[in-house]
């Protein structure tokens, strides 16, 4: 049986399944299609035009950024005619742009302020060492308190915001605690800004 591998890795939607569809369209004899592609959208829509046109298809994972679409062809394929509908190109973001992390308070979780303390620098610390950081983090109430000065996370918020992670504070918020000329990390923001931010996320992380 001819085995035919294609390589789709680092081509944009609906790449992918256009150089399949070509690939079957070009098979004259039982054998099995291969199509290596590097994020699970594609994944998903190769399977889908597998089973569109009756064809058995499975998938592996081959590395971190590696998937391998394997489909059966018992019989050469009739032209196929691709619909754009049938198909997303919606692929998970990689740079973080998805995750937004908000927080409230100078202290993590309820009991002892002082353990909150020292859990929240730990919070702020670990969200910094994420393979992928956040694109944006909200300080907002108590928690404005930590992009000012005195604050035992400046170090770690500035090392984020050099990386490119969007560090914003409430300006009501820094007025109210006396905090405005104190802010030392990042940008003032305003309560639209902090809605829209959190309603377009997908994925809020709150300690």
């Amino acid at each position: 049986m001819k085995q035919v591998t294609v390589n789709a890795v680092g081509d944009q939607c609906p790449v992918p399944v256009v150089k399949a569809t070509r690939a079957l369209q070009e098979m004259r004899e039982p054998g099995t299609l291969e199509v290596l592609v590097d994020n699970e959208i594609a994944v998903q829509n190769l399977q889908r035009m597998a089973s569109g046109h009756h064809l058995s298809a499975s998938s592996e994972r081959r590395g971190e950024k590696l998937w391998a679409v394997t489909m059966e062809v018992a019989a050469p394929v009739s032209p196929i005619e691709l619909n754009p509908e049938d198909y997303t190109c919606e692929v998970p973001a990689s740079d973080g742009s998805g995750l937004v992390v908000a927080v409230d308070s100078q202290t993590m979780g309820r009991g002892s302020d002082d353990l909150g303390r020292t859990l929240m620098k730990g919070f702020l610390f670990a969200v910094g060492q994420l393979p992928v950081l956040p694109k944006t983090i909200l300080f907002y109430n108590g928690g404005a308190h930590l992009t000012c000065k005195g604050s035992d996370s400046l170090d770690d918020l500035k090392a984020m915001a050099e990386k490119g992670v969007e560090i914003r504070t409430c300006g009501t918020c820094l007025n109210f605690y006396g905090l405005t000329e104190q802010l030392e990390v990042g940008s003032v923001t305003n309560m639209y800004d902090i809605v829209e931010t959190l309603a377009k996320a997908g994925k809020v992380i709150k300690p």
